[in-house]
């Protein structure tokens, strides 16, 4: 049984970590007091490689590195229903990533406290639209009309 979202799953992550980090710990936390938590792999964190491919030349190359942190969970309610969470997000806090994916399965389950979930991912989702409000706003304010460049005063005499 899975809850209803207007949010593809796979967005979930990403609109928790545009939000503070101690009020998505906390969410879990208030989840977790309810359930059963199983970490199914370590959380982790460290350093991933962030691969590209040439275009011109078809060779791979390494542009740099970036944060990198993941867990998976399995999370089980008191009659027995079982669901399983996971979480990869560019940032180094393990303890954000098991955070995350206690909340993914919780909301994936639909179990108790999914309804808390929900506010969280609207909340995301009004953060990263106002980041890319913002964004459009820079872009807008450097945009540059070349089509006044199209004739120039020398070009108008030439037709004259």
């Amino acid at each position: 049984m899975t809850t209803e979202t207007h949010f593809p799953r796979a967005d979930w992550p990403r609109l928790l970590c545009a939000l503070r980090a101690g009020e998505v710990r906390a969410a879990a936390e208030r989840c977790a007091r309810e359930l059963s938590v199983r970490d199914l792999a370590l959380p982790q964190s460290g350093l991933a490689l962030l691969k590209l491919r040439d275009g011109a030349l078809a060779e791979d190359y390494f542009l740099g590195e970036m944060p990198l942190a993941r867990a998976r969970v399995a999370v089980t309610t008191v009659d027995g229903r079982r669901a399983e969470g996971a979480a990869q997000i560019l940032d180094d806090r393990a303890s954000l990533a098991r955070s995350i994916a206690i909340l993914d399965a919780v909301l994936a389950g639909g179990f108790p406290g999914c309804e808390t979930v929900e506010p969280l991912l609207e909340q995301g989702a009004h953060v990263l639209e106002r980041v890319a409000a913002g964004r459009r706003a820079l872009l807008a304010a450097t945009h540059v009309d070349f089509s006044l460049l199209a004739r120039t005063d020398d070009e108008e005499d030439d037709d004259a």
